[in-house]
């Protein structure tokens, strides 16, 4: 292809044996992508419906699960088009796109953690206060500066990325990362200076803040009774595991961009799905298992559908 002629579409380089194991791949992914959404919307739903579960925290963690409906819808069902495709092909706006939403909900995760960080050290350090601080407006203005604040800072990169005159047309991954910032012919300082301006301001600080308001939370309750020490484990050592997870995942995309040339294309292929694979599944089955409220209205949501009849009917019906 002639680099000085306008790119339309873009070759997906890093799919492995495409033709022997096409439908196992399909079959996996599919399955996978059933159970992401599935278990995230179901967390959705019991925080929508249910009045005891309208606090700040739960909020939080629909949101959460929102964004990886949104991650996942973004790239499983190209994946799964591709895997039965003859040609992996993608077109640059599409790919762009994707690139932007991708990382666009990855800081939204990391802001929403630390919000969710600051509503627990508000309810289990200052009780007294927290029905003033955390007001439905101050959720509200968290949501929307968790969602918008990664978009506004990603618009940025793709405006400083150019993607005006394009060297290669070949993208080593499976979908559209940070690889495709190497497809330019001449690599922009102003990019690299503004890609670690955004990961230091939409990563670094977020994790930081949610390590330092935990252990002050920990800190804190160690002086208190048992009941207290117990709400605060059971309530913010789920949030360190997701924090952990997305922490992973960041350093794994990282990795992935840039040692890319030192692995071979089938462990590329394997490190590149599991990013897409772990961390959509670990939120809903993390907050659905350890959070007691959430993990309740489960139990009663899997109840109505193995009995939908009420144990009182069965009483009635034998006597």
């Amino acid at each position: 292809m002639d680099v000085k002629s306008n790119v339309t579409y873009l070759i997906l380089g890093g799919f492995v044996d495409m033709n022997k194991y096409r439908y196992v791949y399909f079959f996996i992914l599919f399955t996978v992508y059933v159970l992401i959404m599935c278990s995230n919307c179901i967390i959705v739903y019991l925080i929508l419906i249910h009045k005891n579960l309208h606090e700040p925290m739960y909020v939080f963690i629909a949101a959460l699960s929102f964004n990886s409906v949104l991650f996942s819808t973004v790239i499983y069902p190209k994946l799964l088009t591709d895997f039965l495709s003859e040609k992996q092909i993608i077109s640059l706006p599409a790919c762009i796109f994707q690139y932007f939403i991708y990382y666009s909900l990855a800081v939204s995760d990391f802001l929403l953690l630390a919000a969710m960080a600051f509503d627990r050290y508000v309810s289990i350090c200052k009780p007294l206060q927290y029905p003033t601080i955390m007001r439905k407006s101050t959720v509200i203005i968290l949501l929307f500066l968790c969602w918008l604040w990664p978009a506004a800072q990603l618009v940025g990169g793709v405006v400083l990325g150019g993607f005006k005159k394009l060297c290669t047309f070949v993208l080593t991954g499976i979908f559209c990362n940070n690889s495709i910032l190497k497809l330019n012919c001449v690599p922009s300082a102003e990019l690299a200076i503004y890609g670690v301006f955004v990961s230091i301001n939409s990563t670094v600080i977020p994790v930081l803040f949610v390590l330092f308001t935990y252990a002050k939370i920990f800190m804190i309750t160690s002086k208190r009774g048992r009941e207290v020490r117990k709400k605060a484990a059971e309530t913010c050592l789920p949030h360190l595991m997701v924090l952990f997870s997305f922490s992973c995942f960041c350093a794994y995309d990282v990795v992935i961009a840039q040692l890319e040339s030192k692995f071979s294309k089938t462990v590329r292929l394997v490190m590149s799905l599991q990013m897409v694979l772990y961390n959509p599944l670990f939120n809903p089955i993390i907050y659905g298992l350890k959070m007691k409220e959430i993990s309740k209205h489960l139990k009663n949501l899997c109840a109505v559908e193995y009995y939908p009849l009420s144990p009182d009917w069965f009483c009635n019906g034998a006597a």
